[in-house]
């Protein structure tokens, strides 16, 4: 975060601030925090679904169970955002 501040506090006390720049960083931050919270809650979810009684390892069973939920979990993530994104276009073709 702190070059983030800096490269937009320099570029606004210079006068010239690049947009497209600030734009792209954000977009950049944004994709990290929904790659982080994805990740987040599918090791949430998994997690409930697959351990019964956390220890130092896992048995064969629950990685089983992690491996294919987490397969599940973003084959969803796919199906939804594929649609999603199909709907936007859509919807900017008409605007």
């Amino acid at each position: 975060m702190d070059s983030f501040g800096s490269d937009f506090s320099s570029g606004a006390g210079s006068g010239k601030m690049d947009t497209g720049s600030i734009m792209e960083q954000v977009k950049v931050q944004i994709a990290v925090a929904n790659a982080q919270e994805l990740l987040q809650r599918m090791t949430d979810k998994c997690f409930k679904k697959c351990i019964g009684k956390p220890g130092g390892t896992l048995d064969n069973s629950e990685q089983k169970c992690i491996a294919m939920c987490m397969d599940r979990y973003m084959d969803a993530w796919n199906t939804v955002s594929r649609a999603y994104n199909s709907r936007l276009q859509k919807e900017r073709a008409r605007i």
